[in-house]
């Protein structure tokens, strides 16, 4: 959402541009305008930008991503339970590309915020890389996390069924 606001008013800007002539004050005022609202409108993206990536300062828990039958991809465990400052690795065993994303529309927005910052290359909000071969991983901190049970997904195999949580004690 954020990166096709900010390419609609570049775009609108550079079209103004190459209108011919010089920049007018309308179009000048407009791009002003609209850029503060794009701004405030890129949810988790500029949240995660405003909290800091809290360490791990606990254990590492390790869960990994299978699909050994096309049909029935899984997380193994698909349910885990750790503690504050604990971090999870998910490790590619069999049938790529894997990716882990969190349900966003059930976390506090606090928690999507310092859950973002502590995911690294995200793809979109709360969207971790794709994984593309075995024994590749991605690891989140839950460092700064609250006490609550989180949801999460794989992408690509979401309606395949894998999904897992993490409980956060």
């Amino acid at each position: 959402m954020r990166f096709t606001g900010l390419a609609l008013i570049a775009g609108a800007v550079v079209l103004g541009a190459c209108a011919g002539g010089e920049k007018s004050q309308d179009a000048a005022n407009a791009a002003e305008a609209a850029t503060p609202a794009a701004a405030a409108t890129t949810d988790t993206g500029a949240a995660a930008n405003a909290v800091a990536k809290a360490p791990v300062t606990g254990k590492t828990y390790e869960v990994k991503m299978i699909m050994d039958d096309p049909s029935h991809p899984k997380f193994e465990p698909a349910d885990l339970t750790i503690h504050t400052g604990d971090a999870v690795k998910w490790v590619v065993v069999s049938g790529v590309p894997h990716n882990v994303a969190f349900d966003s529309v059930q976390a506090p927005e606090a928690v999507k915020a310092q859950l973002a910052a502590n995911m690294d290359e995200q793809t979109q909000p709360l969207s971790g890389k794709f994984l593309m071969g075995p024994g590749e991983s991605y690891t989140v901190s839950f460092g700064k996390i609250p006490a609550g049970k989180y949801y999460y997904y794989c992408l690509p195999h979401d309606m395949l069924g894998m999904h897992g949580t993490i409980t956060v004690q």
